[in-house]
């Protein structure tokens, strides 16, 4: 997640004056929020594209709310087969909602939006204490239910249990990641055991094992190229898992790569999205198996409150017959 410069020197001012800077955005009255969902190509430039190698297009939405101001910066995401939706928020915020298809089982758009703050260990809400106790980047949940948030600048991870009340502490790496470029990547791990999960350093690409009855000991190197960084991951059926990977330079843009691996960490297939493909900020990852052996991926982008940004929401179905290496 980058900062922007206005809320850097915002949290700048809030540090000289001793006070924890107030929330850069009013939070809603009320959870329920109306959600605007506007379709958007595989590609503006390319209309008939249907398809990205063995990666088929189900469907893209352009995410708005008029009412509210804090829709934005969604930095991962959970999608149950059911169709709820759960994303969370550069400035402590969750966004629940339902997944709308249409009738060919497409993306078409959200319902039932919600938005309302994570709260901290003490029970108040994360942004009341500045932008570096609330940036919340991923989002887990365990088998009981119970759910894991990942927060970097102040790096930790927060349990919320499935019962309800406070978060606590849940175990994390022992290390000292780079500001803002903390715990980016957070995801259950269920062929490791119930209440294990990875994480997944940013920067370095280092993912832990992690339990909550053991810590993390167990670590890997996600293969990437040193300008991109580690942004969500999800694991698939049979012990595989996949990976998105972004990186950004001005020459070329964003750059996006969703790589899917084997249980024996193998490189099955890649989704590479740039310009002049629909593309953002995609920092959220869902990976949900379809009944006819398909998986489907949906990615959200973090916007970083910026109107040269959008909030996307895209679906992708690859069948794993279909994958190749590339």
């Amino acid at each position: 997640m980058r900062a922007r410069a206005g809320l850097v020197a915002a949290l700048a001012l809030g540090a000289c004056s001793g006070q924890p800077p107030l929330p850069a955005h009013p939070l809603p009255a009320g959870p329920q929020i109306a959600v605007h969902a506007a379709p958007v190509p595989l590609s503006p430039a390319f209309p008939t594209a249907k398809a990205l190698g063995a990666f088929a297009y189900a469907g893209g939405v352009e995410l708005t709310s008029a009412d509210t101001a804090r829709l934005h910066g969604l930095s991962d995401l959970k999608i149950w087969p059911d169709g709820r939706l759960l994303s969370i928020g550069d400035e402590g915020d969750v966004f629940e909602a339902r997944i709308v298809l249409d009738e060919a089982g497409r993306l078409a758009g959200v319902t039932e939006g919600k938005l309302y703050p994570l709260t901290g260990e003490d029970g108040q809400p994360l942004s009341a204490r500045g932008k570096r106790e609330a940036d919340s980047e991923g989002v887990a949940e365990l088998v009981d239910g119970d759910r894991l948030v990942s927060l970097e600048r102040d790096d930790r991870i927060l349990l919320y249990p499935a019962t309800g009340g406070p978060p606590r502490r849940a175990p994390s790496p022992n290390v000292v990641f780079p500001e803002n470029l903390g715990m980016e990547a957070l995801a259950q791990d269920p062929a490791s055991g119930p209440d294990a999960y990875l994480v997944g350093g940013e920067a370095s690409g280092q993912t832990w094992v992690c339990r909550l009855s053991a810590g993390c000991q167990d670590s890997f190197l996600v293969a990437k190229d040193e300008d991109f960084g580690l942004t969500a991951l999800a694991p698939l059926p049979g012990g595989g898992r996949a990976y998105l990977l972004r990186a950004f330079s001005v020459l070329k843009g964003v750059r996006i790569i969703l790589r899917v691996t084997g249980p024996d960490g193998a490189t099955l297939d890649e989704l590479k999205l740039s310009a002049p493909y629909t593309v953002d900020n995609f920092e959220g990852l869902a990976a949900l198996p379809q009944p006819d052996g398909s998986i489907r991926f949906y990615l959200i982008s973090d916007d970083n409150f910026s109107k040269l940004q959008r909030t996307l929401l895209l679906a992708f179905d690859w069948r794993p017959h279909e994958g190749r290496k590339p």
